[in-house]
């Protein structure tokens, strides 16, 4: 007998039901994959794999990345189920509510990657703030930064970050940068936007 909750030891008893007439259901399931972002604290993994189980996914694999933690300090899990279009897309909206980061899903991305320089007093200002106020709006988190201070910490600095915004946010997340920019002086360069190279 397993510990796991209804699902996630491998069966599902919802992905195949049967009809009234005791045909199979007409939606048959696929493998689908979606890519988390979870806080490294005990429970979370559990925590996540409920709302695929408590959906009538059929759990198949999981790709915990332990040691390729974020920026944040979270870390990238990925997981392999079975179920039909209709009940992946409720896994989805579940696994939001309850709030664990979905970084992608099947082939649709929830997360838009935007790469800007920031230039000026960064260390000054306090980088550790600025990259804390980013982290603070919603729309977007840091997915990776590079500094250069090639006269010391004292003088003029540049910073590389690399931005993921939820789709369609990805503006809200560049107002939200801009703001913070011009409040600390600091000048921005932003990506190029609408251009076919």
């Amino acid at each position: 007998m397993s510990d796991a909750p209804d699902g996630i030891d491998g069966r599902s008893d919802n992905v195949d039901d049967p009809t009234p007439d005791g045909g199979h259901a007409a939606a048959t399931p696929s493998t689908h994959t979606v890519r988390l972002e979870l806080v490294d604290e005990p429970g979370q993994l559990l925590a996540a794999l409920h709302p695929i189980a408590d959906n009538g996914g059929n759990l198949l694999s999981i790709y915990h990345e332990r040691g390729n933690k974020t920026p944040r300090g979270r870390i990238p899990v990925e997981v392999d189920f079975e179920a039909t279009q209709d009940r992946f897309e409720e896994i989805v909206d579940a696994l939001r509510t309850e709030g664990v980061n979905v970084m992608q899903a099947g082939t649709e991305r929830y997360a838009e990657e935007v790469t800007l320089l920031l230039f000026g007093h960064l260390i000054d200002t306090d980088l550790s703030d600025t990259l804390s106020r980013i982290e603070a709006c919603e729309s977007a988190s840091v997915a990776d930064v590079s500094l250069a201070a090639p006269q010391g910490t004292e003088e003029v600095s540049s910073a590389r970050l690399r931005l993921e915004a939820r789709a369609g946010e990805t503006e809200t997340a560049l107002a939200a940068v801009r703001e913070l920019a011009d409040e600390k002086e600091l000048r921005l360069v932003e990506p190029l936007t609408g251009v076919e190279a």
